[in-house]
């Protein structure tokens, strides 16, 4: 029968090791048969790995340690922890200088799998010390991954907050922006609907007092000798600013009854 498995050849191991790996790391797990114990982890992962790196730290009866890449003994699975508390670190260091949602969610997008990670990676030396509660450095290695699974927990949630309350104060800043131009745009109709009526009297009837002066019937004692009649200018301007007055009053009770009429029916569904 053809090996596959992806353990070392050379590692003298039980065969049900080997049996029950394929040429794919899966799930982190710890196994144990005949007096040894394989501990199947992976290595720090990247948010667009598709695909896991497995690690793996053979324990022998004798209470030797091999692993496949980070040497021999205790400190290979210590180099393993350490390689995520730098991670951590890292992702840490970038939290502290974020400012904008790109760069918070940037520090989720690659805190993610290493959140994940790490949860699982505790849960597996949980596993094994349960298996092999004699075993003294799984229990140091155990609670050091605690250690790291609640530190990656608390820049995981703070970040999250982070990113929220910056999404949501930019969409504060928005609403008010928005308000804000909504009031100017109220108060600029306001004033074309006082002036309106001025500005289209004067366009129908034109500016040439003496030939208005002779429309509306006024005789030559309105005439001051340079062509103004300023009694029929004031008589233009009272007009145009009362017609405006109606005008202006008529667009404010227009704009207001919208936010009546909504302000009514939500409290009717209140009720």
């Amino acid at each position: 029968m053809q090996d596959n498995s992806i353990l070392p050849r050379a590692w003298q191991i039980p065969q049900p090791f080997r049996d029950r790996l394929g040429t794919r790391v899966g799930r982190q797990r710890p196994m144990v048969a005949e007096g040894h114990l394989l501990l199947v982890l992976h290595a720090p992962p990247n948010h667009d790995d598709r695909a896991r790196i497995g690690r793996f730290f053979w324990r022998k009866p004798d209470g030797s340690w091999s692993s496949k890449d980070l040497g021999s003994g205790t400190a290979a699975l210590n180099k393993h922890l350490d390689e995520y508390e730098d991670h951590i670190d890292r992702l840490d260091r970038e939290e502290e200088q974020a400012k904008t949602a790109g760069d918070y969610f940037s520090v989720l997008q690659q805190l993610t799998p290493i959140h994940r990670a790490v949860r699982n990676q505790h849960q597996v030396l949980e596993e094994a010390r349960k298996l092999c509660p004699d075993y003294r450095e799984i229990i140091d290695a155990r609670d050091r991954a605690y250690a790291i699974q609640r530190t990656a927990e608390l820049l995981f949630d703070g970040t999250k907050n982070a990113l929220d309350f910056t999404v949501a104060k930019r969409a504060e800043d928005q609403s008010q922006a928005s308000e804000r131009m909504l009031v100017a745009a109220h108060r600029l109709n306001i004033l074309a609907a006082l002036f309106f009526p001025i500005l289209t009297l004067t366009a129908i009837l034109g500016v040439d007092f003496k030939t208005l002066a002779s429309i509306l019937g006024l005789d030559e004692s309105f005439f001051d000798g340079t062509g103004y009649y300023p009694a029929v200018f004031l008589g233009l301007v009272v007009v145009g600013l009362a017609m405006g007055t109606v005008l202006t009053s008529f667009v404010t009770r227009s704009s207001d009854r919208p936010a009546r009429m909504g302000a009514e029916n939500r409290s009717s569904d209140s009720r």
